[in-house]
């Protein structure tokens, strides 16, 4: 704030508190949404780690009733 002289409170520059008010509500705002946004790339990363696992399971499964299959065959003939 700038004064302009003298001790009179009506000198001081106008101070806008709906704007002030404002400008906190939009930082508040964006440190929100960064948060979120890191916490959706960590829900992303461990879905994407999931899945992983979960198509291991499926190729272990598939491949353990292959390998069921073929040992069936083999040993019948």
């Amino acid at each position: 704030m700038s004064r302009r002289g003298g001790g009179s409170k009506y000198l001081y520059e106008p101070f806008d508190a709906a704007s002030a008010r404002i400008e906190a509500h939009e930082r508040v705002f964006d440190e929100r949404w960064h948060g979120l946004e890191r916490r959706l790339q960590a829900i992303e990363g461990m879905l994407e780690r999931l899945e992983r696992r979960l198509w291991l399971a499926v190729y272990g499964a598939a491949g353990m009733f292959s390998a069921d299959v073929v040992y069936g065959l083999v040993t019948r003939a």
